[in-house]
């Protein structure tokens, strides 16, 4: 069966223009559809009227430009591995794939800087990185493109050392609503000159512009770099060592909480045999003795809140194991129940608050009887559960949807966030005005001024939009 067609703006004539633009990299099969309208999360697909593959900024120039005409809805779609129905085409309209914009086009070494298109992936950039003694290091999990994750306001499990996409992106170059070309800043590490549109792009999830190039920030690849897993015989105690290591002014690169259910989960999925408590991942970045220094300070902190010995994976082969696994975590979930779905959801709080809202969370958890594993990247107070439900059946759904709401509304009143870093997408929208208040009209404003006919990604982030 065919899939609706949602906007009747997208008729032959309208396609026959696109394939003038885009010659034959335009389609309206409904494979190709049905993919462009799903991400990784369990919101409904919604696939667009059609799907058109670009190759430069200025055919995306002429795609909105054409689309702002009829006022046709325009979807920027990557890899796919959002979280929030970011990629659904609510309104249908015209999908617009960047994945054949993988080039990665200037490096620039002694400024420790890239310029890439939007399709480049982190783990594409990274290997051509291999050789300049630098490395880009936002970890979202997923092989995500840059743009994507430019979009999302993307982070993981590095931002605890070095940020998020927020202080990682140095300018980008945007097509508008109406077609415009606009370069949001120059390369400079800091500038004063007008408002900051580099940081208005960076997390607007494709409402306000289409990202067709960015330029990014670079770190030297460390000189040591150790990883060590740690079991506790508390979540209080983990949480505690945690918020003394940040408070202590380690500069820890990664510090990964796992609840016991999620360590079965990934023992099962990974041929792993971690002990089945709350748990700890480190990595540590520096020189030889600056790693030396870090890890008997996190050590000590560990024993004093109830914490075993390390088990250390020093060699690359052994971390990037340890890490895959960690990245697999969401797979590992679905895996405890074969044939279920899961619903993913992530709050932040401030990190004087991450016990006490983790641990509510798992009474909560265990009150609704919903097997909902934790992990999260809890050095800048950011956790998530992966809901593991039947989409089919009503009443695990309710208390799964009841569950998150509690979790969030939480997070809210310790003065924390929605979202992390999954964004709002779809799916958080209606949490969007319980967190910002008065400020949500800000934005809207903006996203008026910008997009006065919404044709950009309408739907997403604003309620009502």
């Amino acid at each position: 069966m065919a899939l609706p067609s949602i906007n009747h703006a997208v008729d032959d004539a309208f396609i026959g223009a696109l394939g003038d633009i885009v010659g034959d990299r335009v389609s309206r099969a409904d494979s190709v559809r049905e993919h462009h309208g799903r991400d990784q999360s369990y919101h409904a697909a919604m696939p667009p009227d059609a799907v058109v593959f670009a190759e430069s900024t200025e055919e995306i120039s002429d795609i909105v430009s054409l689309c702002a005409k009829h006022r046709v809805p325009v979807i920027p779609f990557g890899t796919g591995t959002s979280l929030e129905g970011h990629v659904a085409a609510l309104r249908g309209g015209v999908c617009i794939d960047v994945t054949h914009m993988d080039q990665v086009v200037t490096v620039n070494q002694a400024d420790m800087d890239v310029r890439v298109q939007p399709g480049v992936t982190r783990k594409q950039l990274n290997t051509y990185l291999r050789d300049t003694g630098l490395f880009f290091p936002i970890d979202p999990g997923a092989d995500a493109s840059i743009g994507g994750m430019t979009a999302t306001r993307a982070s993981g499990t590095n931002a605890v050392r070095y940020g998020t996409m927020r202080e990682n992106v140095l300018s980008m170059t945007v097509v508008l609503a109406d077609g415009r070309i606009v370069r949001t800043s120059s390369r400079s590490r800091k500038s004063a000159a007008g408002y900051d549109l580099t940081r208005l792009f960076v997390g607007s999830e494709g409402t306000l512009g289409v990202i067709t190039e960015i330029t990014l920030r670079l770190h030297g690849i460390p000189e040591a770099i150790s990883s060590a897993v740690c079991s506790f015989d508390t979540m209080e105690g983990a949480v505690n060592t945690v918020i003394e290591t940040i408070q202590c002014g380690v500069p820890i690169a990664r510090i990964e909480l796992l609840d016991e259910v999620q360590m079965d989960a990934i023992n099962k999925y990974s041929n792993l045999d971690y002990p089945l408590a709350p748990t700890l991942f480190f990595e540590f970045h520096g020189s030889e003795n600056g790693v030396q220094e870090q890890t008997e300070t996190v050590h000590e902190l560990a024993v004093s809140n109830g914490g075993g010995d390390f088990q250390w994976a020093t060699r690359e082969e052994d971390r990037s194991r340890l890490w895959q696994a960690r990245h697999d975590a969401y797979y590992a979930c679905l895996a405890l129940r074969p044939g279920a779905g899961g619903m993913v959801t992530d709050v932040c709080v401030p990190i004087s608050r991450l016990a006490e809202s983790i641990l509510e969370t798992q009474k909560d958890i265990q009150e609704t009887g919903i097997l909902a594993p934790i992990v999260g990247h809890v050095g800048d107070g950011n956790f998530h559960l992966c809901m593991v439900i039947d989409p089919d059946d009503a009443d695990e759904v309710r208390r799964a949807t009841e569950l998150n709401e509690r979790l969030v509304l939480r997070a809210l009143a310790m003065e924390g966030t929605c979202t992390g870093e999954h964004g709002i997408g779809y799916g958080k929208t209606g949490f969007l005005t319980a967190e910002h208040g008065d400020a949500v009209s800000v934005m809207r404003a903006v996203k008026d001024a910008l997009d006065p006919h919404g044709i950009m990604n309408p739907g997403k982030i604003l309620p009502g939009n």
